[in-house]
């Protein structure tokens, strides 16, 4: 089944110019001079509307952090917690132990499914349901314990799963962006139907703070992620790894023994994390992953600026603050994921999540399959190409 459908020509539901990418080197991603005109012209286009995205989403991190900065600024001890936090996950980022960094669940998850709504039927053309449970997750840090704890909303794992009549099959599951969690958007925009006529079933996952997982009155989804500082992303972090190993609990118990991850920008950093967490994973594959952003908030106005006022208001030492980065950057521990199933995708155009963000993990993943588009971090250029990649690249251990 996957054979005959992996030919059939993709159609992604935003036209994109035919400008074909290409596969790495064993130097790495192209230079300049070695792209064709055409490549030249759609990664500068591309790059200079991706600078105008990041200036937006940066406003919308920047409304997200301010809420932490005044307190900082009105309350002395706000500052002082701060620092503690940086030092405790500096301290977890040091040890470079996935299992200290990140436990895992201590018991399956008490899944409820219902019916999706008839349009994700339609779309998927199969069976869909909605399914949710409760996240047992605690805080790596105690100090924030009591108030993650609080998040209510936050704290009920969400995730979309479509599944073929005839039993379990290998599972493709997806992980979305910053403010992306709608599963319609995603299941077009990754040609989802298309990988599920091919033999696999898919599970959309939800970030959390994101979707249904928002709190009430969040300005929009994805706020929390920001919303508690340092911490609270690192705790996000934690949180995000921690109840995607649930849903594997969940897929396992339900029979599924092949497993592929993906994920975009947020997402594909979760993806790249989870790598290095979690040996149940038969193959991943970051999609404009970040891997380092604390580096690209200096290039993220108006979000930098707050960024440094924070940090002045706060004493933080940067030094201090890269090194508890490392907590919860898949560059922090060495992947469990064979290096034959790792696959990497970026777009030489993107300003958000800069191809050297991707080529970092590149490195540090031995210099496994890397696939470039000519796009940036929206408009993915010649999209039908890399989803054929994909698929080849997923075919052989997948439905061996």
């Amino acid at each position: 089944m996957v054979g005959e459908s992996s030919s059939v020509p993709v159609y992604p539901p935003i036209p994109v110019p035919d400008v074909p990418g290409a596969d790495a080197t064993a130097r790495g991603l192209p230079r300049r001079q070695d792209l064709t005109w055409k490549q030249k012209v759609i990664v500068d286009g591309s790059a200079v509307a991706d600078i105008g995205l990041r200036t937006a989403i940066a406003s919308i991190v920047g409304t997200a952090m301010l809420p932490t900065i005044a307190g900082a600024l009105l309350r002395p001890e706000d500052s002082r917690a701060e620092r503690d936090a940086l030092r405790f996950y500096a301290e977890l980022g040091a040890a470079r132990d996935p299992a200290l960094s990140f436990p895992a669940p201590s018991e399956p998850p008490r899944v409820a499914s219902r019916p999706a709504n008839p349009v994700a039927e339609w779309l998927a053309h199969g069976s869909v349901h909605d399914i949710r449970f409760r996240s047992s997750f605690e805080a790596v840090n105690p100090a924030v314990r009591e108030r993650r704890r609080g998040y209510e909303r936050n704290n009920v794992v969400h995730a979309q799963h479509w599944r073929h009549d005839d039993g379990p099959h290998p599972t493709l599951c997806l992980i979305h962006g910053f403010m992306g969690s709608a599963y319609l958007f995603n299941g077009l925009f990754f040609s989802l139907p298309w990988f599920y006529r091919s033999g696999y079933d898919v599970l959309l996952y939800t970030l959390p703070f994101h979707g249904r997982r928002a709190e009430k009155h969040s300005p929009f989804s994805g706020y929390g992620f920001f919303a508690d500082g340092f911490a609270g992303f690192a705790e996000s972090m934690a949180q995000a790894v921690h109840d995607f190993r649930s849903v594997l609990d969940y897929l396992e118990y339900t029979g599924v023994d092949r497993i592929a991850l993906t994920g975009m920008s947020l997402g594909g950093y979760t993806s790249a994390l989870i790598a290095g967490v979690d040996d149940r994973i038969q193959a991943v594959i970051p999609n404009v992953p970040v891997v380092t952003p604390e580096s690209q908030f200096d290039e993220w106005f108006p979000a930098n600026l707050l960024v440094k006022l924070g940090n002045r208001i706060a004493g933080t030492d940067p030094e201090l603050s890269s090194a508890a980065a490392r907590y919860h950057s898949p560059l922090n521990y060495p992947p469990l994921v064979p290096k034959d199933r790792r696959l990497i995708i970026t777009g030489l155009g993107d300003r958000l999540a800069p191809p050297e963000q991707a080529e970092a993990l590149w490195r540090h993943w031995d210099r496994c399959a890397f696939h470039w588009f000519p796009g940036n971090h929206i408009l993915h250029v010649s999209q039908p190409d890399y989803l054929r990649r994909m698929t080849r690249f997923l075919r052989g251990f997948m439905f061996e």
